[in-house]
């Protein structure tokens, strides 16, 4: 999910055109917002007059001023197909317009995880996903620094098919599939969600005022010549890094290379996969395994599959290169070439790059060779050897990342547009500083609430839903402190912002995996948060929320809003912790009476504290009676 991205050479100047032009956005096949006047706006010489007609009947005719136009369209109720005709000393004529609800997807990657990447987990929803009406315009991934674009590159509205819906965000999908199943109205999704990006990324200069230094370091990156020299130097390191090892790797520069059929392997140790090296290891190392086949197993299978591994891979099969992958968070899902594989002896070899120090193949994944419905299994014992020793590969830059370089180059463009709300999944880059993330994520709500009133001359405080973090990493045996927790707590405590909702995904994450396949379930969700915050439905779309800790006597009594029926309690693991004046949290004895929690333990008599779910791979345990979680969240004691 990690792209790179490149500063637009040219900022799409309206004053090089002198015929009609439109920005991206408006296009064919767009969804525009139902229900509320629609500018539309491009660009054309000063002077020019641009005549805008809908469905043939003349919507104005406006003369060009400093190079910009604009026109207001009336509001126009869900549905379509509709034309819109503008004529200058051109004539641009767009077909397929529909009117229904704009969504802005946006964050990191778990919003920009695509359809292509959860095939596996839910193939039928691929094969039947044909929903012309469910359209989503990609914005193209193109920083600026110096100031807000007025257009993007490129971008095309694309409605969902089996042959498109690969590129589709997974949870924008969902989210928008169980909304359309609903009512019925059409929906557009504007994806500029962008993998590793923090906060700081998505706020504009004014947003970032009360976060000088964060507002410092984007500044700097207003010089194109710094912007070249990161970029060649970090280019540079990379190239001598794998270039060392790629000639030091006797793997490769032996007169028998080690994914040879004819190497002899029986010197190699035994590595046992799914496994991590036990010490730690930067440099190259290899893998290899026979796996017999029958002729028909052979003339069968398909793919192999390699779970995930740390960092880098490079995998071959009977002396072939099968695959690759550079870093490690993608799922190693190869597709075989036909006649590569035979009856017999077949072998599979694997050169791992590890970039700092911890390396391995990661439990709990899959690994096997075959097809879906015929898996033939890899685990267990392999042979490994050790290739190259290196240092630590020093990181990137990611210039992409820096404050303000996707406000202006992803989002500033999308501001004229009126839209009914954003679907917001980030917060994974700000763990190692989750005390400041409240404070800046509420920060650029404000802000994008305030750009979209500026952009469209209407004042929106539209919905802003977001998903709080999944669970994550190892499960801890006894409560401990967590900047994932923390981030949680942050994102909580952000519902203080005006028409806000958050979904919690604390059941649907992935102790080895950041990005969870699970984005159905938590599109569900969001649309429910949709359909009660923006469209004013009466239905449940939360899990229990704490309302009151209160302590009596050696027992503290939790109390929640929107339990529903009723409070659940499912799994007896540990995930409420109490404390006393001390501060030092034990996992609480958990009584449900009365849909309430009483939480004790024998060697805290006076707690003052409760936690639920304080870890970075909490056990989720506590519902409502519509199977909703509640979200991790820490309180003291009320009065």
């Amino acid at each position: 999910m990690l792209r790179v991205l490149f500063t637009a050479a040219v900022l799409l100047s309206p004053l090089a055109h002198a015929d009609v032009r439109l920005p991206k956005l408006i296009s064919d096949g767009m969804v525009l917002q139902r229900d509320t006047q629609i500018p539309l706006w491009g660009w054309a010489d000063a002077g020019e007059a641009v005549e805008v007609r809908f469905n043939g009947q003349l919507v104005g005719q406006v003369k060009t001023t400093q190079g910009r136009w604009l026109l207001q369209l009336p509001a126009q109720q869900a549905g379509g197909p509709h034309q819109l005709s503008f004529k200058g000393r051109n004539h641009i004529e767009l077909k397929d317009i529909y009117f229904g609800d704009v969504w802005v997807a946006s964050g990191q990657s778990n919003m920009e995880l695509e359809m292509a990447r959860v095939a596996e987990a839910y193939p039928e929803d691929l094969q039947s996903a044909n929903y012309p009406l469910i359209r989503q315009f990609k914005v193209p991934q193109e920083y600026n620094f110096k100031s807000p674009q007025q257009d993007f590159s490129g971008g095309e509205w694309v409605a969902a098919s089996p042959k498109s819906i690969d590129n589709f965000s997974a949870l924008a999908f969902y989210f928008g599939r169980e909304l359309f199943q609903h009512n019925g109205v059409p929906v557009g999704i504007l994806n500029n969600a962008l993998g590793g990006s923090p906060v700081e990324a998505w706020m504009s200069e004014q947003a970032l005022q009360p976060f000088p230094e964060a507002l410092a370091e984007g500044k700097k990156f207003r010089d194109d010549k710094l912007i070249q020299s990161i970029s060649a130097a970090d280019k540079s390191k990379n190239e001598q890094w794998y270039g060392d090892l790629q000639r030091r790797d006797p793997g490769l520069t032996s007169k028998t290379p080690w994914y040879s059929e004819t190497l002899d392997d029986s010197s190699w140790q035994n590595f046992s996969v799914p496994g991590f090296r036990p010490e730690p290891f930067t440099g190259v190392w290899w893998l290899r395994k026979t796996v017999e086949l029958t002729a028909a197993q052979a003339a069968e299978a398909r793919i192999l599959r390699l779970g995930s591994i740390v960092d880098a891979d490079e995998v071959y099969i009977n002396g072939k290169q099968v695959g690759n992958t550079t870093y490690m968070y993608p799922p190693r899902r190869y597709e075989l070439p036909a006649g590569v594989l035979k009856a017999g002896t077949n072998l599979i070899a694997v050169r791992v790059t590890s970039t700092n120090g911890k390396t391995g193949l990661l439990p709990d994944k899959p690994y096997w060779i075959g097809t879906d419905a015929n898996p033939l299994p890899l685990t267990g014992q392999w042979k490994m050897q050790t290739a190259a020793l290196a240092k630590n590969l020093p990181g990137d830059t990611f210039i992409r990342w820096k404050p303000l370089g996707l406000y202006n180059g992803l989002l500033a463009p999308l501001t004229s547009l009126p839209i009914k709300g954003v679907i917001w999944y980030q917060g994974e880059s700000n763990v190692g500083a989750y005390a400041q993330y409240q404070q800046r994520f509420t920060a650029m709500i404000s802000d994008w609430r305030a750009k979209w009133a500026q952009g469209t001359g209407q004042q929106n405080q539209f919905p802003f839903l977001f998903v709080q973090l999944a669970n994550y990493l190892e499960k801890t045996p006894e409560p401990v402190e967590s900047a994932w927790a923390g981030l949680r707590e942050a994102q909580r405590q952000s519902l203080s912002e005006a028409n806000t909702a958050m979904v919690v995904a604390i059941d649907k994450g992935e102790w080895n995996d950041i990005h969870p396949v699970d984005k159905k379930t938590l599109g569900q969700r969001l649309a429910l948060a949709a359909r009660a915050v923006a469209l004013g439905e009466k239905v449940g779309y939360q899990g229990p929320e704490l309302a009151s800790v209160m302590a009596e006597g050696s027992q503290l009594k939790l109390s929640f809003h929107h339990s529903g029926k009723g409070l659940v309690l499912k799994g007896s693991g540990n995930s409420f912790a109490i404390a006393g004046a001390d501060g030092q949290y034990l996992w609480a004895q958990v009584q449900l009476k009365d849909n309430q929690l009483l939480l004790s333990h024998p060697d805290i008599q006076v707690p003052v504290k409760a936690r639920y779910g304080w870890a970075d791979n909490p056990e989720a345990v506590l519902y409502n009676s519509e199977g909703l979680p509640a979200g991790p969240f820490e309180a003291t004691t009320t009065k």
